[in-house]
C-alpha cells in the first residue's frame, strides 16, 4: 500500500457538516434545506467514489489533522476496509435523504430542522469512523455519533422517546464508548501505538497473552455494544421509537454498521486474525454471536408491531458479521464483510416499507395488515424480497455473505476443531427462523382478505403475532395511534409499541365511520409544496419553521375521534393496480423511488456481487490482513 496526503478524507467528512449549518440557517425555506441536505449527500458520495480506484489499486489517501498525544495523531486514512464503510454509508445517505422527505412531509412532523441538521451530523460522524486511521480518532467520531444521533432517537419528544434516547446514550456512548476508551488505553499502554496496520499491530504479538485477551475482549464489547451483540442490545429495540427514517439510518446506514465495523477494525488492523486465533478469541466471538442471532430471531417471531419485529431481526443479523470475523478463514471474513453492504440494502428496504405503509394507512401492526398488499403491492412486493433476502434465498444478497460464511464454519470445523460445526448449524437455524418471523408479514399481505379472518396462516399465528390474525376495521380505542411510528403514544397505549399487544377498548361496532375519512391520498406530501405558506390550525401560515403543532397526526386532539387509525377501513382497502400501480400512486415518490434504489442493490450484490464492488474489494481487505484465499 502506497500512502498519499490527500484532503479528500476530511472533505468527505466535512461536507456534510457544512451542511449541518446550512440546513439550520435555512429552516424558513424547507425546499432550499432539503436541497442541502441532497445536495451534501450527492458530493459526500461523489467525493468518496474517486478515491475507490486508487484504494483499489493499492493507495491510501492519508489525512493528517494534527498530533492529539505524543506518539497519537488525529489522523485519517481511506484504506480499503474504511472505504468498505464509507462508500456504503455514503450512498445510502443519498436514498435515504429523498425517503426522509416523503416521510417527514408525508407525516408533517414537527422539526424537521433538526432532523435533518442531527440527520447530516450523524453521516458526519461514521464517515469519520470509516476512515479513522488509528483508535483514538475512531473512539472520538464513535462518541460524536452517539451525540449526533440522540436527537434523532429522541425527536418526537415524548417521555417514551426521551427515554428511549437516555437509555441509547446510557449503553452507546457511557457504555460501549468508555469500554473502546480502555481498551484503547490499553493497546497503547502495551504497543506504543494505536494505529491501525493491516494484519495487526505487530507490538501486540509479544504481550502477555491474558493481557491481550483482556484488551480484545474490552474493545470488542465496546463495538458489540453498538453492533447490538446480546445483552447488549436493549436500547436498540426501544429506540424504534424514532422516526423510520432514523431507524433506517440506526439500523442499516450508520449506528449498528458503526460497531460491526469497529469490530472488524479491532480483528483485522488491530490484533490481526492470526494472533487472535492463537488466543484462542475466534470461538469465543463466534459463539456469542451465534447465541445473540439465535436468541434474537425468537424474540421477533413474537414481535406483532413490524418496527419492534425488525428490530431484533437486526440484532440477529447483525450478530452474523461477528460470527463471520470469528471464523478468523478466507471465507469467514469475506462473508462477514460482505454481509455489511447486504443487510444494509435489505435492512434498509424493510424499514423504507414499513415507514411507507405507516404513512399511507397508518398501520403498524402485522396483524392489522390482511390484504394490505393490493393496496400497495409495490411497497409489499420489495418487502418480500428483501425478507427473502435476509433468510437467504438464492440470487439475493443474503444468499451470497452467508453462503461464504457457511462454507468458513465447514472449514473451521474441518481443520480447526469439530466444535466449530456448531456454528454452521447456527447459521442454517437462523435461516429457518428468518422465514419464520417473515413469512407470516408476507402471508398476511398478499393472501389474507381483510374482510375475512383467518387464524391459521402458519402452523398458529402465535408464531407470527397476535394468536388473531386480523383485527377488526376499527382497532378500537387510542391505541393504535398513528403517532406509533415516531409520533407520541397514546396515554391508555404507552406500552402497545413494545409489547407488540394491544386491547380494544371499544366496541367497534359502536363506531360509524364515513368514506372520507379513508382517503389514503390525502398526505401532507402530495397537498403541502415545502415552500408554500399552509393554514394551520390556529389559521397563521406555516412557513416551515418547525413552530406549528403537528398537523397529521402528533396533536391527536385536532382529529375527528372516529379518525382511520390503522388497519384496513371500513370499506376495504383500495386496489392500486393498472396505470396507478406503474404511475406509482399506492404512496409519493419521494418514498417509492428510495424502496425500489435500496431492493435493486440487494438484487445487484445477490446476481453480480463483483460487478457492483463490494466483493473485490473485500478479497482486498482480507488479503491484506494476511490470509490467504485456500
Amino acid at each position: 500500500m502506497t500512502e498519499v496526503i490527500d484532503i479528500r478524507p476530511l472533505a468527505a467528512i466535512l461536507v456534510s457538516l457544512i451542511a449541518t449549518g446550512l440546513i439550520i440557517a435555512s429552516y424558513k425555506y424547507p425546499n432550499v434545506r432539503e436541497g442541502w441536505s441532497i445536495l451534501a449527500a450527492v458530493t459526500k458520495f461523489g467525493i468518496v467514489a474517486s478515491m475507490f480506484p486508487g484504494v483499489m489499486n493499492g493507495t491510501v489517501y492519508v489525512s493528517n489533522i494534527g498530533t492529539i498525544l505524543p506518539g497519537v495523531d488525529f489522523v485519517l486514512r481511506a484504506d480499503p476496509l474504511g472505504m468498505l464503510f464509507a462508500t456504503l454509508a455514503s450512498l445510502l445517505w443519498v436514498i435515504t435523504s429523498f425517503y426522509c422527505i416523503g416521510y417527514m412531509r408525508g407525516l408533517n412532523e414537527h422539526g424537521q430542522t433538526r432532523f435533518f441538521a442531527s440527520f447530516a451530523a450523524s453521516v458526519s460522524a461514521a464517515i469519520g469512523i470509516a476512515f479513522s486511521g488509528n483508535l483514538v480518532t475512531i473512539f472520538i467520531f464513535y462518541e460524536l455519533l452517539s451525540v449526533a444521533t440522540y436527537p434523532l432517537v429522541a425527536h418526537d419528544e415524548t417521555a417514551e422517546a426521551r427515554a428511549a434516547g437516555r437509555k441509547y446514550l446510557g449503553y452507546t456512548f457511557f457504555g460501549g464508548g468508555v469500554l473502546v476508551l480502555a481498551g484503547t488505553a490499553l493497546v497503547y499502554w502495551i504497543a506504543g501505538t494505536t494505529d491501525f496496520t493491516a494484519g495487526g499491530i505487530s507490538a501486540l504479538a509479544t504481550a502477555d497473552p491474558l493481557v491481550a485477551q483482556i484488551t480484545f475482549i474490552i474493545l470488542a464489547i465496546g463495538f458489540g455494544v453498538k453492533a447490538g451483540l446480546m445483552p447488549l442490545h436493549q436500547w436498540l429495540p426501544v429506540a424504534m421509537v424514532a422516526p423510520t427514517p432514523v431507524s433506517g439510518l440506526l439500523h442499516a446506514v450508520a449506528v449498528v454498521k458503526s460497531g460491526a465495523f469497529g469490530v472488524a477494525r479491532v480483528v483485522l488492523d488491530v490484533f490481526g486474525p492470526e494472533f487472535l486465533y492463537t488466543l484462542g478469541m475466534g470461538l469465543v466471538i463466534s459463539t456469542i454471536a451465534a447465541i445473540t442471532l439465535t436468541a434474537a430471531s425468537l424474540i421477533a417471531i413474537r414481535k406483532d408491531h413490524l418496527k419492534q419485529r425488525l428490530a431484533y431481526s437486526t440484532v440477529s443479523q447483525l450478530s452474523y458479521i461477528v460470527l463471520g470475523l470469528g471464523l478468523f478463514g478466507w471465507y469467514g471474513l469475506v462473508g462477514a464483510l460482505l454481509h455489511i453492504p447486504a443487510h444494509a440494502f435489505m435492512k434498509l428496504t424493510l424499514f423504507f416499507c414499513a415507514g411507507a405503509i405507516h404513512v399511507e394507512t397508518h398501520t403498524d401492526y402485522i396483524s392489522q395488515m390482511a390484504g394490505i398488499g393490493k393496496r400497495m403491492p409495490v411497497t409489499l412486493g420489495a418487502f418480500t424480497i428483501a425478507a427473502a433476502g435476509m433468510a437467504g434465498i438464492p440470487l439475493l444478497a443474503g444468499f451470497v455473505s452467508k453462503y461464504y460464511m457457511l462454507i468458513g464454519g465447514i472449514q473451521m470445523g474441518a481443520e480447526l476443531t469439530p466444535i466449530a460445526y456448531y456454528l454452521v448449524g447456527a447459521l442454517l437455524l437462523s435461516g429457518v427462523l428468518n422465514i419464520v418471523y417473515f413469512w407470516p408479514v408476507v402471508y398476511t399481505a398478499f393472501f389474507e382478505a381483510e374482510d375475512k379472518h383467518d387464524a391459521k396462516p402458519l402452523v398458529d399465528f402465535k408464531l407470527g403475532g397476535e394468536t388473531r390474525s386480523v383485527l377488526p376495521a376499527a382497532d378500537g380505542g387510542n391505541d393504535r395511534s398513528p403517532r406509533t411510528d415516531g409520533g407520541k403514544p397514546d396515554g391508555d397505549g404507552n406500552d402497545a409499541e413494545l409489547t407488540g399487544v394491544v386491547e380494544p377498548d371499544v366496541d367497534p361496532e359502536e363506531i360509524e365511520y364515513e368514506d372520507s375519512e379513508f382517503d389514503d391520498s390525502n398526505i401532507a406530501a402530495r397537498l403541502n409544496p415545502s415552500d408554500h405558506t399552509t393554514p394551520s390550525h390556529n389559521n397563521e401560515e406555516h412557513t416551515g419553521d418547525d413552530t406549528h403543532a403537528h398537523d397529521d397526526h402528533d396533536d391527536t386532539e385536532s382529529h375527528d375521534e372516529h379518525h382511520h387509525h390503522g388497519g384496513p377501513p371500513a370499506g376495504g382497502w383500495e386496489h392500486i393496480h393498472g396505470r396507478d400501480l406503474w404511475l406509482g400512486k399506492e404512496t409519493t415518490w419521494f418514498m417509492l423511488g428510495p424502496i425500489l434504489a435500496a431492493v435493486t442493490g440487494a438484487l445487484l450484490i445477490g446476481t453480480i456481487p463483483y460487478s457492483v464492488g463490494f466483493l473485490e474489494l473485500i478479497e482486498v481487505i482480507v488479503e491484506g490482513a494476511g490470509v490467504s484465499r485456500p
